[in-house]
C-alpha cells in the first residue's frame, strides 16, 4: 500500500462551464521514508498538488488517500488536525515571526501543539540542534541568514513530529552554496525516516530527491 497516493486528481476555478483547469488527471504513488521531487515551470500545478497533498486545498475530482485515509472527503476540521499531526510544512518565505527568536519561533508552534513553556524550550532548542543552529536560538530572523532561517523554517517543521515533511521551493530565496546545506539537511531527515515531497524548478535540485516526477501544464509528463 502507498503511504500517499492520488488518483484522478483535477483542480479547477471558476464556474462551471468556464473553468481554469490547473491539474488534469493526476495520477502518482509515494511510499513511506521515499524522497520525491516534483519539478516544472511556473504555472505547471506543482504547487497546487503540493497544496492538495498537504491538506491545504481539496481537489475538484478524484482522490487523495494518506496513510490508508482517504482525506480528500474530510472536512475542514479534519484535515486540519492530519496537518497539525502527520504534516510538516517549509515554505520558501519562511514565514517566521520577525519579533521573536529563532527558538521562540519553534516555541510558538510546540506550544500551539499543545507543549509546555519548559517542554517547547527544550524540544525547540533540540530541533534547532538538529538543523545545526545551536549557537543561533537567541537570534532573531533579521540577524539570520537567508539559509539560517530556513533551517529555523524546518526545525519548526518538524515540532509536531510528522511523518511527512512538504517543501515548496525550499531553496528558491538561497544561493547555491546555501540551497545545498538546505538539501543536505532534507537528505539527512529522509535518511532518518521522514518522507519528503519537495517542489522545485531546478532540475539540480530536483536530482537530490530518490524520485522526481515532472510536470507541465497540470499534467505529470514522466
Amino acid at each position: 500500500m502507498a503511504f500517499l497516493e492520488a488518483v484522478g486528481i483535477g483542480k479547477g476555478y471558476g464556474l462551471k462551464g468556464n473553468q481554469l483547469s490547473v491539474l488534469k488527471n493526476i495520477n502518482l504513488k509515494i511510499k513511506r521514508k521515499d524522497f520525491v521531487s516534483i519539478i516544472g515551470p511556473s504555472g505547471s500545478g506543482k504547487t497546487t498538488l503540493l497544496y492538495i497533498l498537504g491538506c491545504l486545498l481539496k481537489p475538484t475530482t478524484g482522490k487523495v488517500i494518506f496513510d490508508g485515509v482517504e482525506i480528500s472527503r474530510l472536512s475542514d476540521k479534519q484535515l486540519a488536525k492530519v496537518r497539525g499531526e502527520k504534516m510538516g510544512f517549509v515554505f520558501q518565505q519562511y514565514n517566521l515571526i520577525p519579533s521573536l527568536t529563532a527558538l521562540e519561533n519553534v516555541g510558538l508552534t510546540l506550544r500551539v501543539n499543545g507543549k509546555n513553556k519548559k517542554q517547547s524550550e527544550e524540544r525547540g532548542e533540540e530541533l534547532l540542534g538538529i538543523v545545526g543552529l545551536e549557537k543561533r536560538f537567541h537570534h532573531k530572523p533579521s540577524e539570520l541568514s537567508g539559509g539560517e532561517q530556513q533551517r529555523v523554517a524546518i526545525a519548526r517543521a518538524l515540532s509536531n513530529d510528522p511523518e511527512l515533511i512538504l517543501a515548496d521551493e525550499p531553496t528558491g530565496n538561497l544561493d547555491t552554496k546555501t540551497g545545498e546545506r538546505i538539501l543536505k539537511v532534507l537528505k539527512t531527515l529522509n535518511k532518518e525516516g521522514y518522507t519528503v515531497i519537495m517542489i522545485t524548478h531546478d532540475m539540480n535540485v530536483a536530482k537530490h530527491g530518490k524520485k522526481i516526477i515532472k510536470m507541465r501544464d497540470g499534467m505529470i509528463v514522466n
